[in-house]
């Protein structure tokens, strides 16, 4: 069992870091880390202690002030080995650095500095150190206007604002869950046969595209998906990972349930259930009163739920959090509920006579690789 330490264990890497290694609890221990610690020495102390390995994430990422960034990120820095010195601990430290390293703002020496000053340490200490120099990263959850520029054009095209392209460079981006799985083989390596190395390791980008046509994409996600509900062409898995960083910031209590167009005459009732630019599997249960479907769920799987008879009960939960969200939906007005990545959900039968429920998602089940996780809503 490696003892694995986050700081920065709240920010958008942290916090996906934190629930990737959850899903091998039989492998890390995550050692708990509060911001708070950097003002309490005794409990810096205390972790840097308890820690096999340190993924150091804290740091500032944007302020008015370019000095206030370089100085708050190198103070974290010297906080941290300064903790370690005084416990006379060395475990493998992995700070995530920047490709913004070799321009001359507050962020980017802040990141050169501070891993040099890192490498020293390590060299000082007999210890291990993994400068991990990380392309731009975006995903679900991220800070709007923080974090990534992609966050914050999600933000604005599901909140009724327009985003505005400050340069249109090509930018280097990877996905969040690609960062995260490359830092947990990063530790698996660096307590195996890498153990005690010291070096600086160019983390490899997943696409490489202009900002403009970012937004494009994302503009026809909004178009299709998030205004007329149709599951837009999603060709390879960076159109996947773009489209469930878009689902995340739509404001899902007041999106959904939405309600299907209903057409009826003396033969009967027709619903149109979906429309999709993608294929996937589709399929379609029966629920007796009373009993309950799923409380699990995926970290990239797209997912709708559609109720065709009965009344039912569905209910989210971003994982990490306790903030539980109920959708009712009544298969006399039939509606639909898409479920984001990270969400544990279920869907009970409120009702009284067999609710029937359509679903579809993006790929076929493969038992071997089923992206399903069990966790009660």
């Amino acid at each position: 069992m490696i003892k694995v330490g986050i700081t920065g264990q709240s920010g958008f890497v942290g916090t996906h870091l934190h629930n990737v290694m959850g899903l091998m609890k039989d492998e890390f221990e995550r050692v708990p880390f509060e911001d708070a610690f950097f003002k309490d020495d005794k409990k810096l102390r205390v972790f840097v202690r308890n820690c096999d390995v340190i993924v150091h994430l804290a740091a500032m990422n944007r302020h008015i002030d370019d000095g206030v960034i370089y100085e708050t990120n190198m103070q974290l820095v010297k906080q941290l080995i300064s903790a370690m010195e005084a416990e006379e601990v060395a475990p493998h430290v992995l700070f995530s650095s920047s490709t913004q390293e070799e321009l001359d703002k507050g962020y980017g020496k802040s990141k050169r500095e501070g891993r040099i000053l890192f490498e020293k340490w390590a060299e000082r200490s007999k210890g291990g150190f993994s400068g991990l120099v990380v392309p731009n990263v975006y995903g679900p959850f991220g800070k709007p206007d923080y974090n990534s520029f992609i966050g914050t054009f999600c933000y604005k095209l599901t909140h009724g604002e327009e985003p505005e392209i400050i340069e249109d460079n090509s930018v280097r981006l990877i996905y969040i869950w690609k960062l995260c799985s490359y830092i947990v083989k990063k530790i698996r390596l660096v307590k195996g046969v890498l153990q005690g190395v010291i070096e600086k390791d160019f983390v490899p980008f997943d696409l490489e595209r202009k900002v403009s046509d970012i937004l494009s994409q994302l503009k026809s996600f909004k178009d299709m998906y998030f205004d007329q509900g149709i599951i837009p062409e999603l060709n390879d898995i960076n159109d996947v990972n773009l489209f469930n960083t878009y689902r995340s910031y739509i404001d899902y209590e007041n999106h959904f349930p939405v309600k299907l167009q209903k057409y009826a005459d003396n033969r009967g009732i027709f619903v149109e259930t979906l429309r999709l630019g993608v294929g996937g599997q589709v399929s379609f249960s029966t629920t007796v009163p009373e009993a309950i479907r799923g409380n699990h769920f995926h970290t990239r799987k797209v997912e709708r739920f559609t109720v065709i008879k009965g009344k039912a009960r569905i209910q989210l939960r971003r994982i990490g959090t306790d903030k539980v969200i109920d959708f009712y939906l009544d298969g006399k007005e039939p509606g639909y509920v898409d479920i984001p990545v990270w969400y544990t959900h279920n869907i009970t039968n409120i009702g009284e006579e067999d609710l029937y429920t359509q679903f579809w998602i993006n790929e076929w089940f493969n038992p071997k690789d089923g992206d399903t996780y069990f966790e009660t809503v």
